[in-house]
This record gives structure tokens, sequence and C-alpha cells, in this order.
């Protein structure tokens, strides 16, 4: 089995790509075992950070490289909080219920309450490759003020769905699997793989 390094210490990502590689002949390892040091994140776009997260992981690693950068983004706001995502309310501590109130609160003024989850994947099969695959995946929705649901997390609660009438954080994580701005990218860059990697 081919092996890939994923570029973050997330148990949950690393579970739901390792099922997805497995198929595809692969398995894929945290960079913590290869004590890769954080990355910096300085990039406004999902793209160059996940881009910069993977080149970063291959370099140190020796190993092809897969990164994610995905966040929640509102055009009222000129597509805030978006890279900024998790640290949107400050990094110290960072807080999802923190994050959810200033949202709340930029928002609260606004009449478009439209807001899209995106999910921007990046493969390198060394760290400079020329031609990373890049896959993206973006889920619409609406900002709900009143928090819904206890199984999602970061911005789930507040993140409305009106053709299912529910939040993110109240659909069924099967559900959520399936329509998530992160399957949908997982999806498209499963494509690419087949396609050819």
């Amino acid at each position: 089995m081919k092996e890939l390094v994923l570029a973050s210490g997330n148990a949950g990502k690393l579970r739901e790509f390792n099922a997805l590689f497995t198929e595809l002949g692969w398995r894929v390892r945290p960079q913590s075992d290869f004590a890769v040091p954080e990355c910096p994140e300085p990039h406004v776009s999902f793209v160059e950070n996940a881009l910069a997260k993977a080149r970063h992981a291959s370099r140190h690693s020796g190993l092809p490289a897969l990164a994610d950068d995905s966040g929640i983004c509102a055009p009222a706001l000129n597509g805030a909080p978006g890279v900024l995502s998790a640290r949107y309310a400050g990094a110290e501590p960072r807080s999802d219920a923190a994050n959810n109130a200033k949202l709340s609160a930029d928002l609260a003024m606004q009449a478009n309450r439209a807001v899209y989850y995106v999910c921007v994947l990046v493969l390198v099969r060394h760290a400079d490759d020329p031609q990373p695959l890049i896959a993206e995946g973006v889920w619409h929705g609406q900002w709900q003020e009143q928090a819904a649901g206890s199984n999602g997390f970061g911005y789930d609660p507040h993140f409305y769905l009106p053709e299912l009438q529910q939040t993110a954080a109240q659909l069924a994580p099967d559900t959520k699997n399936q329509l998530s701005h992160r399957a949908q990218a997982l999806r498209q860059l499963a494509a690419k793989i087949r396609a050819g990697f």
C-alpha cells in the first residue's frame, strides 16, 4: 500500500480521509508521525493555504501530501470570516461559541443572510509538484441566529438548510457526510485520482 501524509493532526479528518484512500490503495498517515512543525497560513484564500500546508507536509515527510483548508463565508461581509473562520473572534482561546456570536452580531444588520461553507483539498505528489490536484466543495445555506442541533461543530448549529428545514447540526451524520462541502470536495478529488494520479 502506498503512503500519503495528511497535513493535519485532526483525528476525525484522518479517519475520513483513510476511508476514501484505502479504497484507492493508499494509507494516510498524520503529519505528527513525521514531527512536521506547524505551517504558517498567511494567505487570504483557501487554495493558497491548503497548497502551502500540503507542500510543507510533503517537504518534511518526503511523501505525497494531502491538505485541506475550509471555512464559512458570508457574501454580505465580503466573504468573511473566510480563511479566518476558526479564529474569527480571536485566537486565544479559540471558541466555537465566540465565533458564532461574532458572526451573528456581524450579520444582524444585514438583509442578506446567505452563507456558504468552502472546503479546498490539495494533493501534491512531492513538495515541488508543478501540477497539484485541487478539489473544491461549496455548501450553500442561510445564517440562523438561533442555534439548533447537537450533531455538528463550529458554525453548524447556525448553518440552516432551507430545503431540509434543518441546520447542519440537526442532520444525521450520514446525511451530512453526503451533502457537506468536505464530502463534495472528497468526491471530486477521488474522481481526479482515479483519472490518473
